[in-house]
C-alpha cells in the first residue's frame, strides 16, 4: 500500500535533485564567466571575441573561395594529417618534423591549389579569380611561388654550401645534410609566418595578422574536420564541390 506514495516521493526527490543540479551548474557557469571577466578585464575579453570572429570569417572565406576541387580538398586532408604528425614530431626532433611538413604536407597542399583548383570565374561566389587573388589574406598564388621557390633552393644551397657560408657546422653525411635541410625549412616556415603577420599588421590590422597566424597553426585540425569526407565524394565521381552550403549561407 505504501509503494506508490514512496515511488512518487522518490520521483519528486529526483526531479528536485536534477533541478538543483542544473541550477548549481548554471550558477557555476555564471561565476566562472564573471571571474573570467574580472581577472582579464572587459577589454581583454572583447579582444578574444574579436579574434575569434575574425578567425571565423577568414576560415569561411578561405573555404568558399579557394577549396572547390574535391581533389584539392582530399590533398588538404592528407596534408592536415601529416601536419598533425609533424606537430608531434616537433617535441622529438624539430628538423625531421619540418622535413615531413614540407615534403609531404606543403607539397600536397600546394599541388591542390596549383593544379586542381579551378582558376576561372567563380560562379558560386560570383567573383573573378583576379578578385579572389587580390583579397586573399594569406599567401596567394604569386606569394606561394616565391615561398616554394625559397623552399626548393634551400637543399641546393646546402648541397653546395654545407656551412651556409660559415653560419653553421657543415654536415659530414647524408643524415646530417637532411637534418640541416629540415632545420632550414623550419626556419623558413617560421619566417614566412611572421613576415606575413607583419605585412597584414601594416596593411590592415594586428588583429587580422594574429587571426591569420592562429588560422594557419590550427588549420590541420580544422581541415580534417572539414574535408574528411572529400575522398568519398571523389570515389563517387564528384570532382567539384557543389558548394550548396555556401549559396544557402549567402
Amino acid at each position: 500500500m505504501l509503494t506508490a506514495p514512496c515511488n512518487r516521493a522518490m520521483t519528486d526527490s529526483l526531479q528536485y535533485d536534477d533541478s538543483l543540479t542544473v541550477t548549481l551548474l548554471s550558477c557555476s557557469a555564471v561565476t566562472i564567466a564573471s571571474r573570467f571577466h574580472y581577472y582579464l578585464g572587459e577589454d581583454t575579453v572583447s579582444t578574444f571575441k574579436d579574434l575569434y570572429q575574425t578567425l571565423q570569417i577568414q576560415r569561411w572565406d578561405d573555404h568558399r573561395f579557394y577549396h572547390h576541387s574535391r581533389i584539392n580538398q582530399s590533398l588538404h586532408l592528407l596534408s592536415a594529417i601529416c601536419f598533425v604528425i609533424s606537430y608531434g614530431l616537433l617535441f622529438v626532433d624539430p628538423a625531421w618534423a619540418a622535413l615531413l611538413a614540407w615534403t609531404v604536407s606543403m607539397t600536397s597542399r600546394q599541388c591542390g591549389h596549383f593544379f586542381f583548383e579551378p582558376r576561372g570565374f567563380d560562379h558560386v561566389n560570383n567573383v573573378s579569380d583576379e578578385y579572389k587573388e587580390d583579397i586573399k589574406i594569406g599567401y596567394n598564388i604569386r606569394r606561394k611561388i616565391v615561398l616554394m621557390a625559397a623552399w626548393a633552393l634551400i637543399p641546393v644551397l646546402l648541397w653546395f654550401q654545407p656551412s651556409m657560408f660559415g653560419l653553421i657546422q657543415p654536415a659530414t653525411d647524408m643524415t646530417g645534410y637532411l637534418h640541416d635541410v629540415g632545420t632550414a625549412w623550419l626556419a623558413l616556415g617560421i619566417s614566412g609566418l611572421l613576415f606575413r603577420v607583419m605585412q597584414l599588421w601594416m596593411q590592415q590590422s594586428l588583429m587580422t595578422g594574429l587571426a591569420w597566424a592562429t588560422k594557419i597553426i590550427t588549420d590541420p585540425f580544422h581541415d580534417i574536420k572539414m574535408y574528411h569526407r572529400a575522398p568519398l565524394y571523389l570515389l563517387r565521381g564528384e570532382l567539384i564541390d557543389p558548394m550548396t552550403h555556401v549559396t544557402s549561407h549567402d
